[in-house]
């Protein structure tokens, strides 16, 4: 049965959506940009920042729902530039030390809110 995930630890939807869905012990996070919930704001510093809050707002919603870091089986990462994705890795791989899930990364055009990355979620009990 499909069940709407909303937490206020991550940031509301921007659009059309909501921040998860979860069907059947699978749960869909909808890809999650570098919003701070607290400040509504984009996070500064650069890429390894907004790639820090990203996964903060992932975790919070995987904790809303029941679900940890380790039940993630693919990620979708979304740069706005591909030189950035050593720096993105460094911080995606510490929530991942052991059996990261599939992923895959892409260089896009352009981001919502004009942000340098977006990542979306599967996770599975």
């Amino acid at each position: 049965m499909k069940k709407v995930i909303h937490t206020e630890k991550a940031p509301k939807a921007v659009g059309p959506y909501s921040q998860a869905i979860e069907n059947n012990g699978t749960l869909f996070i909808s890809g999650q940009i570098p919003i701070d919930p607290a400040t509504g704001k984009i996070v500064e510093g650069g890429i390894q920042a907004q790639t820090e809050q990203v996964m903060k707002n992932i975790g919070a919603i995987l904790a809303e729902a029941g679900y940890s870091f380790d039940d993630v089986v693919k990620s979708t990462c979304l740069l706005d530039d591909m030189d950035n994705f050593a720096a993105m890795n460094e911080v995606y791989a510490r929530y991942y030390p052991e059996n990261p899930p599939a992923r895959a990364a892409f260089g896009v055009v352009k981001l919502p809110l004009g942000v340098m990355v977006e990542i979306e979620t599967i996770a599975m009990k």
